[in-house]
């Protein structure tokens, strides 16, 4: 830093100290207005938040959606436990529900489908027409000749048995959707599971599954989240407490933390966000930053005073201007990191990355300014807050990095690194984008919901759904040959997929209806041989158009084909998206084309490959924006090159920590995995620039190092092992998101750690980069000088 920064940052320092009650005064007043925002933002999750506006996938879906289904379709099963459906009590349950699904807030009442729907049709053959009549609608069956017809027309049914009746005839399925526009989890969710919980019996099992349902279950939790958040906190002051063995070393860190929240929270609501309860992780994460910041400067200023600086004020601004540098560009790394997300076209990206800038710019203030500035009320205390002292055995760990960065072992450190770097870097490529397991990667697979998915999807064709819409170039396209045989070969061509249950589409229905109008022979189970003979089938099919609203438009020109999924795991998605696009290329017709796709896998590829060209450009532009900071701090472009390999390091090993275990790049994880490129490097700009000023005093590189990991060190050290031991009561949440995000936070700042207090110092002590020693030339750790002879004793 060239002597007219220095000056200025004097001037600043010394006036925020000298001025420190109007400051104070000033960021008091600010905290609790922002803190009366805060309190009033809405925790929720909204739909329209998590789909990539723009993409193909979503405007076919956003287009179709209203006819063909949404993605927030909730499946209902109920099962029985002892013989079949086929008796009075069970139906009456199915009736019950179907009628009940249609006061729940937002329903698509012409979206709901049963056994007991007037819309599940019949197909009869009469003297004189077709006749289709609703299967069990509005009257349950009351004896027994009635129960076996019932019977009889589910078997003879293939749009009911399999799809709504179970092969074994122990379950049935109920489904429901919504208007996307009108979707509120917060109140679909209570609504639903009241009405399936009703429906529970000691002769029946009810399972729910789908999208209002899962985040619905996520809200559910979100009072245990906020308690283990508090718990961590607690544990946080309880571990910096014994740590610090002072007031002070406790409670201004968790000040700063809380007050970058309170600032952040309320900015959100003044732009009109949300807090998603999925990134309340990253809220931890974020504040922890914060923590962080504050313990290097507490533990600076009581090594100041036990240096025998005279006073506190003194002190905290020894102790400001010494780290305000290297606080600072840890902040505009992370910063600068996290607005990156922004170029994610996904709404709940962009809000994330917004609000998690703002907070992360908020550390500069809570932290960096305002500890310091409280800390020179701080005086030494007589005597420590409790007797326990574990100086001795951070000392030992810290004698562990010195001897190490300053021995021949520094060596070993660095060529150890470069292992676990490329081998890590190569496992990390198996990393999936998007879910990497079947159900719920937010839950546990323990979890109701995932259980009740696994239900669903071993008695039914499954509970996820995608569909390819056929759109006709001109009205009456549907209606052709040429068109029905295309839909029928793209279903035998998708069913070759494992993961697909099955498919729908209006070409399974006219061969029936051919069927029945030939007396039930089954030589003509198939569609018409003209357009016209077509349109007739499908006017005595459906001569009432709603009823074939799920199957096409009034005008015959769109129609969709629709697969159901065990699963949407990432591999499962890409897949499908693959084998129709390979199909769509190698069977083309003149009379319209596929379009992809609507449904929860169709939004979820959208999301997908947002995600895939998203977590490249992200990490690729973060690690742009940290090199270009480094660069720019110090005057260096091999300080930003210097600084990419803690940060490397830490991803990699972390990335392949989420392959290992099953953790797949999601809208979840993508912020998280930016921040994480900031977190990976901010211990060891403090432990770079305490070198730094150390060698402003004398040209002793060992002695630099060894004094650095002392002061810097010991704060990166304390905040590393204070942090990692909290978030394990992360691994308590019934959010499996949750608690793997806990895991990978420690693993983040375990690494990041090790990073600043061996691989760092080891680097600088081999390769010396000038950036830090400056021009001097270094022989054996120590500065040469002009005469051969000390630079042989210096080797010596």
């Amino acid at each position: 830093m060239d002597n007219t920064k220095f000056s200025r940052l004097a001037r600043f320092v010394e006036a925020c100290i000298h001025h420190r009650v109007p400051v104070t005064l000033a960021f008091t007043l600010m905290t609790l207005l922002m803190g009366f925002f805060a309190s009033q933002i809405e925790v929720k999750t909204v739909f329209d938040d998590l789909l990539p506006q723009n993409h193909p996938y979503v405007q076919v879906h956003k287009k179709f959606r209203q006819d063909f289904g949404g993605s927030n379709m909730v499946s209902i099963k109920l099962e029985a436990k002892q013989g079949d459906i086929f008796h009075a009590e069970f139906l009456e349950k199915v009736k019950t529900l179907t009628n009940q699904l249609a006061l729940v807030d937002g329903v698509n009442p012409f979206q709901i489908m049963s056994l007991a729907s007037s819309k599940m049709k019949d197909i009869r053959s009469s003297t004189d027409s077709i006749e289709t009549k609703p299967v069990m609608f509005p009257d349950v069956p009351r004896n027994p000749a009635e129960m076996d017809a019932l019977k009889n027309k589910v078997l003879n049914s293939p749009l009911i048995y399999g799809a709504y009746v179970s092969h074994d005839l122990k379950a049935a399925l109920i489904t429901v959707d919504f208007y996307e526009n009108a979707v509120d989890y917060n109140k679909i969710f209570p609504q639903i599971m009241k009405l399936a919980d009703a429906m529970q019996s000691n002769s029946v099992r009810v399972s729910v599954v789908g999208e209002p349902i899962l985040f619905g279950w996520v809200n559910h939790y979100v009072p245990e989240t906020i308690k283990i958040f508090l718990a961590t906190l607690l544990c946080l002051m309880a571990l910096l407490f014994l740590t610090s063995r002072t007031w002070r070393g406790t409670l201004l860190p968790l000040l700063a933390g809380l007050s970058s929240s309170v600032w952040a929270l309320g900015a959100a609501r003044l732009l009109g966000f949300n807090l998603d309860p999925l990134v309340i992780v990253i809220a931890f994460l974020i504040t922890a930053r914060s923590i962080s910041h504050a313990v290097q400067l507490v533990t600076r200023f009581s090594d100041e005073l036990a240096a025998g600086v005279p006073t506190s004020k003194a002190a905290a601004t020894s102790a400001m201007l010494q780290l305000f540098k290297p606080g600072m560009l840890g902040v505009i790394a992370d910063a600068g990191c996290m607005i990156v997300v922004v170029l994610t076209p996904i709404p709940l990206m962009q809000k994330i990355s917004l609000i998690g800038t703002i907070w992360v710019l908020t550390i500069a203030l809570c932290a960096c300014v305002m500890t310091p500035v409280l800390l020179s009320w701080v005086k030494l205390p007589a005597k420590y807050a409790h007797p326990i002292d574990i100086s001795g055995a951070l000392e030992r760990v810290l004698g562990i990095c010195i001897s190490t960065a300053t021995s021949r072992w520094r060596y070993l450190v660095l060529a150890s690194a470069t292992l676990v770097f490329i081998s890590s870097g190569i496992y990390a490529f198996k990393l999936q984008v998007g879910d990497a397991d079947a159900g719920s990667p937010i839950l546990w697979q323990n979890s109701r919901y995932n259980r009740d998915a696994a239900d669903i999807n071993r008695q039914f064709q499954g509970a996820d759904r995608m569909y390819v819409v056929f759109a006709g170039n001109s009205p009456g396209a549907v209606k052709e040959p040429a068109v029905l045989e295309s839909m029928t070969s793209l279903q035998r061509f998708m069913g070759a997929q494992p993961e697909i249950g099955g498919s729908l589409s209006v070409a399974d229905v006219l061969p029936i209806v051919n069927q029945v109008l030939r007396e039930g022979n089954p030589r003509y189970r198939s569609f018409g041989t003209t357009s016209a003979e077509n349109a007739e089938l499908f006017y005595m099919w459906a001569p009432d158009a709603g009823d074939a609203a799920r199957f096409m438009n009034p005008q015959l020109q769109n129609a969709p084909v629709t697969f159901f999924f065990k699963d949407h795991r990432g591999e499962t998605v890409r897949t499908a998206i693959q084998r129709v696009k390979e199909f769509v290329a190698a069977h083309p017709t003149d009379l319209g084309k596929y379009v992809l796709a609507g449904g929860l896998v169709g939004i979820t590829a959208a999301v997908n490959e947002v995600i895939f060209s998203g977590q490249v450009e992200s990490i690729a532009l973060a690690l742009l924006v940290l090199v270009i900071c480094c660069a720019v701090a110090y005057r260096s472009m091999r300080a930003g090159i210097f600084f990419l390999v803690p940060v490397m390091l830490s991803n990699t090993i972390t990335f392949s920590v989420m392959a290992w275990q099953g953790i797949g790049m999601t809208l979840s994880t993508l912020p998280v995995a930016a921040l994480g490129i900031g977190l990976g490097v901010d211990y060891a700009f403090y432990v770079v620039d305490a070198i730094r000023e150390e060698l402003h005093n004398h040209d002793d590189l060992d002695a630099a190092i060894a004094q650095a990991l002392r002061t810097a060190g010991k704060g990166v050290l304390i905040t590393s092992m204070t942090l990692t031991t909290s978030v394990v009561l992360w691994f308590a949440s019934s959010l499996r998101f949750q608690a793997e995000m806990g895991y990978l936070m420690a693993i983040w700042l375990f690494i990041s750690s090790v990073s600043a207090l061996f691989i760092v110092p080891a680097m600088i002590s081999v390769f010396r980069p000038e950036f830090v020693v400056g021009k001097r030339k270094l022989v054996g750790g120590v500065a040469a000088t002009a005469t051969a002879s000390r630079s042989t004793a210096a080797l010596g």
